[in-house]
């Protein structure tokens, strides 16, 4: 009578699966380090973020300066920075440079002031609807609770306000509400291209690489995509370099 018996696995097959997963834990090891790497040479070579960051990067904001960020990442949409400051002077020359304000005067009487950002009648309209959305349905950031809202209700909530796509809802969060979330814009991809991390550009991809690469914190990703926009726009005067469609961390007009 034959003895049956189960047989293991050989140990070759084992020692296979073994060598496998540790070459994929030095791949994912090495692919973070390049992400840390490019974070510390950006910060290296630039320092904090300055300019428009300064404000968007500081930490912490006032209720109003976490207002200002908002009302700047619609005007931002398709326009240079430039043009935004000049439009953000003129809401606060007006005393109209609060979302409560805005959502009080209503659009006609935005739309002249930030008509230097380009698009003025659709913005004006954005801005208001944005507006609308946070005085009813929170007061305010800070003491109205909207910064205590989960990240991705919020998200959801932002998108289903017309004029508000993924690039600006992002900012949004990431910026004005201090959400842990990468934005993902024009710099940010011609970089991954430069340095051939990514195969795909579509914007989830590209944001799901960043935060599985980088630890969670908002501190960082404030910081890291800032300087990756600072770099970008720097590179803009180096020869051979194309720059994107519009010098701007928005590029969204519906």
């Amino acid at each position: 009578m034959e003895n049956n018996q189960l047989s293991s696995p050989p140990k070759a097959d084992e020692d296979e699966d073994e060598a496998m997963l540790h070459r994929l834990e030095v791949e994912l090891k090495l692919r973070m380090n390049v992400f840390e790497k490019l974070y510390k040479e950006l910060k290296r070579k630039y320092g904090m973020p300055k300019g428009q960051w300064k404000l968007w990067c500081k930490r912490p904001k006032t209720e109003r300066g976490r207002e200002e960020v908002i009302i700047g990442a619609i005007l931002t949409q398709r326009t240079n920075w430039r043009n935004v400051e000049i439009a953000i002077n003129n809401l606060k020359r007006a005393k109209i440079n609060s979302l409560k304000n805005i959502y009080r005067l209503g659009p006609k009487k935005v739309e002249n002031l930030i008509k230097p950002s380009g698009f003025y009648k659709a913005k004006a309209q954005y801005l208001f609807n944005l507006a609308k959305f946070i005085v009813e349905n929170y007061g305010s950031l800070e003491k109205g609770g909207m910064k205590k809202v989960e990240l991705k209700e919020l998200r959801e909530e932002l998108l289903k306000l017309k004029g508000i796509g993924p690039e600006t809802a992002d900012s949004i969060l990431l910026y004005a509400l201090d959400k842990p979330i990468f934005v993902i814009d024009e710099y940010t991809r011609r970089l991954l291209k430069k340095y051939n991390l990514a195969a795909q550009t579509n914007y989830q991809f590209l944001q799901k690489l960043f935060e599985e690469n980088l630890r969670r914190d908002y501190r960082l990703y404030q910081d890291f995509h800032a300087l990756i926009v600072i770099n970008g726009k720097n590179s803009r005067s180096n020869p051979g370099s194309s720059p994107p469609s519009a010098d701007t961390t928005g590029q969204e007009i519906n």
